[in-house]
């Protein structure tokens, strides 16, 4: 089986996958955390592995950026490949003066400039919510591992480079970070009936100009990382 994104063959996902935006991350995690990881998908370069974590089986797959990329391949993960649960892992920017950079965020909610939901004709606007059974499981390994972090909204926006110069009005809402792909993945999921996270590091403050490296992006976020495996590895028990 495969579908114009994904070579993968049925049943090579496991019912869990945390999906970074950017394929080196993906590959990154995968050689690094998982046990006998094995390359499941290469296509347009969005590499996805399928291996175990404490003795659970766990997929890593790239997302790409944006809400069209994560929605395509959350969808056929979901529709087409039996995955349950999507954890994404992203860097995101901080809008409230209370983050700073590399902070780790669970995304409860997100407000969104997007109009990914027209496509379901409802008569009102949605709100885009994780699944509470995996914020919950994240927050409380969160507290296992004696890690902080903050749970909110964020903003899911369309652009990156922002004309309308935006942030600051967001902040008046109390919203905690902007990024670009939880609108898209909690839609899919609700529509679906799958559950999903997103769990974001601090990567910059577009207010006030602070940011990490490229580098540092792909390779340095390991405690989002391994809240989002023993995340994994509690929901499969």
């Amino acid at each position: 089986m495969s579908t114009p994104h994904n070579r993968a063959e049925k049943g090579a996902f496991a019912k869990t996958v945390l999906m970074p935006g950017d394929p080196l991350r993906a590959k990154y995690i995968a050689e690094k955390f998982l046990d006998s990881p094995t390359l499941v998908n290469d296509v347009r370069g969005m590499l996805g592995f399928t291996g175990s974590y404490k003795g659970k089986p766990v997929s890593v797959m790239a997302s790409g950026m944006g809400m069209p990329s994560i929605g395509i391949y959350s969808y056929e993960l979901y529709n087409y490949y039996d995955v349950d649960n999507i954890i994404r892992i992203g860097t995101a920017g901080a809008i409230s003066e209370e983050l700073h950079l590399r902070d780790v965020v669970l995304a409860m909610s997100c407000a969104t400039n997007s109009s990914f939901a027209r496509q379901y004709r409802l008569p009102g606007t949605p709100a885009p919510t994780c699944s509470f059974d995996l914020l919950r499981t994240a927050y409380e390994c969160a507290g296992r591992m004696k890690k902080s972090v903050r749970v909110g909204s964020v903003f899911c926006s369309d652009v990156f480079y922002d004309d309308s110069n935006s942030l600051a009005e967001w902040k008046k809402l109390g919203i905690l970070a902007i990024e670009m792909e939880s609108a898209a993945l909690y839609l899919t999921a609700a529509r679906l009936s799958k559950n999903a996270l997103c769990i974001c590091t601090v990567s910059d403050c577009p207010l006030t100009g602070e940011e990490c490296s490229a580098q540092e992006r792909e390779k340095s976020f390991d405690d989002m990382i391994i809240i989002a495996l023993e995340t994994s590895a509690d929901i499969t028990r």
